[in-house]
């Protein structure tokens, strides 16, 4: 398989963090990672709009040629496909808490920190824009706070006791943030515990760069 990806870019970070995660727990997968580079555009050439026809990473492509186009959808195929060592809980209930969390931290939170970055400081050249970086701020607090009080009161990781792909994706996005010098946690100490000590993973150390 490969994974046609770039650095630094949430959706494909979370990715990467769980592969390395996979291999380092010693359960590798047979994934070769392959740079897009973004910033010279090679995402809307016709090479790699031939994979994913909207000019977006990560794209996997299958042994079989077919293309996986969705991070999520990436994720749980990885999940599904290599079950030994993955990040499945163990119950239905529990598998449904999982999924529920992360997609929160996708669609709630994810977007409006991706938005807030571009505004701040656009790795893509886009003109700063505060007024649009208050109102992701803003759009922020809410699912914040929801993490927050998860972490308090079930810790350490998002869902629980072991890590599961909301972590993933929560520190994609964490570390766009950081590449723009923002800090969007305020008082969170719950927070604040939970990104030091994900960071503080070995697979964090070899993947993220913020």
């Amino acid at each position: 398989m490969k994974l046609y990806m770039v650095p630094l870019a949430p959706n494909p970070t979370k990715i990467m963090l769980y592969l390395k995660e996979r291999e380092l727990a010693g359960n590798p997968l047979p994934v070769e990672q392959i740079v897009v580079n973004t910033v010279k555009g090679r995402h809307k050439e016709p090479e790699h709009l031939a994979r994913n026809p909207f000019g977006t990473v990560p794209t996997l492509e299958l042994d079989d040629g077919t293309f996986i186009k969705e991070s999520l959808a990436i994720l749980e195929y990885l999940e599904d496909a290599y079950p030994e060592g993955n990040f499945q809980a163990t119950t239905a209930e529990a598998r449904a808490h999982a999924r529920d969390v992360e997609r929160i931290v996708d669609v709630r939170l994810a977007g409006a920190m991706g938005a807030f970055g571009h505004a701040v400081n656009s790795p893509l050249g886009y003109p700063k824009n505060p007024e649009q970086a208050e109102k992701c701020l803003a759009a922020m607090q809410a699912p914040l706070d929801y993490l927050e009080a998860g972490l308090t009161a079930a810790g350490p990781w998002l869902t629980g006791e072991t890590l599961a792909l909301a972590d993933f994706t929560l520190a994609a996005s964490l570390q766009f943030v950081r590449f723009v010098e923002a800090d969007v946690l305020g008082d969170r100490p719950a927070l604040r515990a939970w990104d030091e000590a994900f960071r503080a993973r070995p697979a964090s150390q070899a993947v993220l760069r913020w």
